[in-house]
C-alpha cells in the first residue's frame, strides 16, 4: 500500500493506525507540525512511543524531566529521538515552528525512558562501491534489537543520494514496515516498487509494506531523498536485519 496523507487544520498527519485499512502495519504513525509557543501532548494507552524530531527547536517534557532538542532539518543535522514505554506521557513544547514524527505500538514491557542524541545512534554508509555506486546510501540506526531489546519497534533513517536506488537488491521480510519520505524541495520525486507495482514518491508520502512484499526505491537525479523507516517486530520473530532476497537478483551480490 502507498499513501499520500495530508496535514489537517491542527497540524496532524495520520500515516497509519493499528485498526482499519492500515492495521497490518501494527503501528500508529503520526506526523505533527507544532507552532512556536504551542505544546503537544503525546500519549497512546498501552503503547510504547518514539518521538523523532524532524525539524525545529523543542523541549521534551516527561517524567518530571525537560530536555531541549534542536534540528535544522533532516538533511542538515542528525536525529534526536525520545523513546518511552507504555503509560508515559510526553509533552512537546515548541520554541519555534517544528515538526515531529511519532511511532507507537503495543508493548506490555516496562523500560527506562531514553533520549537518543547523536552519540547514541549508529551511522554508516551502505553499498558503497557496488554497481558503480548506484545504490549507495547513508543509514542511521536509532532504535533496534541490539540497543533496545525490550522494544517491539525498530526506527531509523535513510538518506538516498540523488539518482540512487536503495532497499536493493529487492528483498522482503515477514515483519511489516513503514517508510515516511521527505525531499528538500517540494517538486522532488522518486519511485517505490511494492511487489510488481510502482508508485510515485512525493514529499510527505509513505510506503506501507506488509510482510512478504519486496520494496526497492529510487530517487530522481538532483533530488536526494530522506526516509524514516519503521518496523514492527512480530511475536517470536523479531527483525534483526532479517531479509529474504529475491532470487532473480541474487547474482548481483556476486558481481565484482
Amino acid at each position: 500500500m502507498f499513501v499520500y496523507p495530508k496535514f489537517d487544520r491542527s497540524g496532524r498527519k495520520v500515516v497509519t493506525r493499528v485498526y482499519g485499512k492500515t492495521a497490518p502495519m501494527l503501528m500508529n504513525v503520526t506526523v505533527y507540525r507544532i507552532k512556536k509557543g504551542d505544546t503537544l501532548e503525546v500519549f497512546e494507552p498501552g503503547m510504547e512511543t518514539a518521538v523523532l524530531l524532524l525539524s525545529g527547536k523543542i523541549s521534551f517534557i516527561y517524567e518530571d524531566k525537560e530536555e531541549f532538542a534542536s534540528r535544522k532539518g533532516v538533511f542538515k543535522e542528525p536525529p534526536v529521538c525520545l523513546h518511552v514505554c507504555k503509560d508515559v506521557a510526553v509533552a512537546i513544547k515548541a520554541h519555534e515552528d517544528s515538526e515531529i514524527l511519532q511511532q507507537s505500538t503495543y508493548n506490555d514491557r516496562e523500560f527506562p525512558s531514553r533520549l537518543f542524541r547523536e552519540k547514541d545512534i549508529s551511522q554508516f554508509v551502505s553499498c558503497e562501491g557496488r554497481w558503480e555506486n548506484t545504490a549507495v546510501r547513508d543509514v542511521v540506526d536509532i532504535i533496534n534489537i541490539r540497543n533496545s531489546p525490550y522494544s517491539n519497534m525498530v526506527l531509523g533513517e535513510v538518506y538516498a543520494r540523488q539518482g540512487r536506488w536503495w532497499s536493493y537488491i529487492p528483498h522482503n521480510h515477514p515483519q511489516p514496515e513503514v517508510y515516511y519520505y521527505k525531499f528538500d524541495r517540494p517538486e522532488g520525486f522518486g519511485a517505490c516498487f511494492i511487489g510488481e507495482k510502482a508508485y510515485t514518491i512525493k514529499d510527505g508520502s509513505a510506503g506501507l509494506f506488509e510482510g512478504g512484499y519486496t520494496h526497492p526505491q529510487v530517487t530522481a537525479p538532483g533530488y536526494p531523498m530522506y526516509c524514516c523507516w519503521m518496523i514492527r517486530h512480530l511475536d517470536g520473530a523479531p527483525w534483526d536485519n532479517t531479509r529474504t532476497d529475491d532470487p532473480r537478483f541474487t547474482w548481483l551480490l556476486e558481481e565484482k
